[in-house]
């Protein structure tokens, strides 16, 4: 079969319409064309009166060969690659291996584990919080009690930071392996729906993602794989450098030589545990900023003019960047079309915002992180001095809101105009337990309030209305990615100095958001597998 790109058309065609645009570009007769399968559908929305479909499809054809030869050097049309996903060992080649254990169960220990499980190897999953129902339960009690539990929250129990979120499934690493495709069928085995499967831009949603964590833990358990819940690891057995065992809160020792290290972002009670004991870290960058709120319908006409909730296109999203005279960069971080800014905080008296969605992106206001990435440079002090730099922002947007998990808010016109909010205005804050209008000038270092300043109008002029008096920034949003990494050799994934510990996903510094998460988690899982089966004397599969 052939893949071919870059096939437009307007946005209300007909259905007969891509397959003959397909036999024109290949200049064949559509009698020559004998399958033709969507790989991918996108939108060009640069002109907004005149939206374009965008395709990506796979054919197949009466004379390959014949049309091979005649679209030599194009660069739209190639083979279709091979997307099977292949499972890399066999658990049976290794039959007194020990079992592996994954701690955390966000998308990346998820994915680990469910690969250790598909390839027989029943692994042993650790995660610190509850059940992602339970949890849920846990969350909405922050939410509308202002009543916060460290270990069950936005950040941990099953299913990590990325069940209240957009679900997006998208990123921009590079997947030469076609990974993400075992991921996105895997989530729609689990109840996603098809189109995640050929939109540019797939999303899910919180609540279908509930459900289809319970799924997929459902499937891990009936290989043979174990997941204990409300099981925080405590500390880590290192003999000579590799990982032995580890010790749960609760006093229970487990023997284990395949640790899985897969915590999120906001484990830093584990991050201080591994820095006691040795285990190599480094400060990395990460971003910091606000929470800004629009209309939908705003972002809606601004994007997509008069075709304005086309069922096609749904509610409209951004992407922005401005880089600004101090040298620093701000841009759009975790856009949620019709969505609510969240609550998403682990530890007491603290705030931090994040954004979520539901699959019908049908709420009112539309929401993103608007940050300025920070360098080390800008936390000084070893590996954790960023942990300790994102608390004390969150301590101050806990004492800017007034305490009660409130956030600290105000409306642009007003913070450009360098003067404190009293009241907000016609854009309503969804952000709950609520927020306090406030002056925001110091909920930030000084370099990232100028900076956000500078860009606010900037994207104004690319987004007409950005800037509306009445937008509400919320603080603070320091979460959008780990402050560390704990750093692993490229040749079998194993942490640089101990031996048998596989750091992964975004707690580790390696991914960024759910897909990109589950693909490490793929990868670790693999390099799991190698080693148990090379171990026990017996070449992988």
């Amino acid at each position: 079969m052939l893949r071919i790109s870059e096939v437009k058309l307007p946005l209300d065609h007909p259905e007969p319409a891509l397959a003959q645009a397909v036999a024109k570009r290949l200049a064949i007769p559509p009698s020559d064309l004998l399958s033709l399968h969507v790989y991918r559908r996108g939108y060009d929305a640069r002109k907004r009166d005149n939206i374009q479909l965008v395709y990506t499809v796979d054919v197949q054809l009466r004379d390959e060969t014949a049309v091979r030869a005649n679209c030599a050097g194009d660069p739209h049309v190639a083979e279709t690659p091979d997307m099977q996903y292949r499972f890399v060992a066999n658990a049976a080649m290794a039959p007194d291996a020990s079992r592996p254990v994954v701690v955390g169960m966000g998308p990346c220990g998820l994915f680990a584990g469910l690969i250790l499980a598909q390839m027989g190897f029943r692994p042993i999953i650790l995660e610190r919080g509850k059940s992602v129902r339970e949890r849920t339960k846990d969350t909405f009690g922050l939410w509308r009690k202002r009543v916060l539990d460290p270990e069950s929250n936005v950040q941990f129990g099953e299913g990590g930071a990325g069940t209240f979120s957009d679900g997006k499934l998208y990123s921009q690493i590079k997947d030469p392996r076609h990974l993400g495709r075992k991921v996105l069928e895997e989530f729609v085995l689990a109840g996603a729906p098809e189109e995640i499967l050929y939109v540019s831009k797939p999303h899910i949603g919180t609540f279908r993602l509930v459900s289809m964590v319970e799924k997929m833990r459902a499937s891990i358990e009936a290989l043979g794989g174990e997941v204990r819940f409300q099981s925080r690891v405590e500390d880590l057995d290192l003999d000579g450098g590799r990982v032995r065992g580890l010790t749960l809160a609760g006093g229970e020792y487990l023997p284990c030589t395949h640790l899985v290290l897969a915590v999120g972002h906001s484990a830093r009670d584990t991050f201080q545990m591994l820095h006691e004991r040795g285990v190599y870290l480094e400060a990395k960058p990460f971003s910091i900023g606000f929470r800004i709120e629009h209309p939908q319908s705003l972002i809606d006409r601004a994007r997509f003019g008069k075709h304005v909730r086309h069922p096609v296109l749904g509610a409209a999203d951004y992407k922005l960047v401005h880089h600004c005279n101090n040298g620093r960069s701000v841009y759009s971080f975790c856009m949620c079309p019709g969505g609510t800014v969240v609550a998403a905080t682990s530890e007491p008296n603290r705030v931090v915002t994040n954004g979520m969605s539901q699959y019908s992106r049908a709420e009112r206001n539309a929401n993103a992180g608007i940050v300025v990435g920070i360098t080390p440079d800008d936390y000084p002090g070893g590996p954790l001095a960023g942990i300790d730099f994102q608390r004390f922002w969150e301590s101050r947007a806990f004492e800017l809101g007034g305490g009660g998990y409130l956030a600290p808010g105000q409306r642009v016109e007003d913070f450009l105009a360098r003067r404190p909010s009293t009241t907000l205005g016609a854009v309503q804050p969804s952000y709950t337990p609520g927020v306090t209008p406030t002056d925001l000038s110091t909920a930030l270092p000084d370099y990232a309030i100028e900076a956000i300043r500078e860009a606010l109008p900037a994207f104004d002029r690319k987004i007409k209305g950005y800037a509306m008096g009445d937008a509400i920034l919320t603080g603070v949003e320091t979460r959008t990615s780990s402050p560390l990494r704990i750093k692993r050799r490229d040749d079998d994934c194993q942490s640089i100095n101990t031996a048998g510990l596989y750091p992964a996903g975004e707690g580790a510094g390696y991914a960024g958001g759910i897909y990109s998460a589950a693909i490490d988690g793929i990868e670790i899982a693999e390099a799991v597998a190698r080693d148990i089966v090379a171990r026990h004397g017996t070449r992988a599969a």
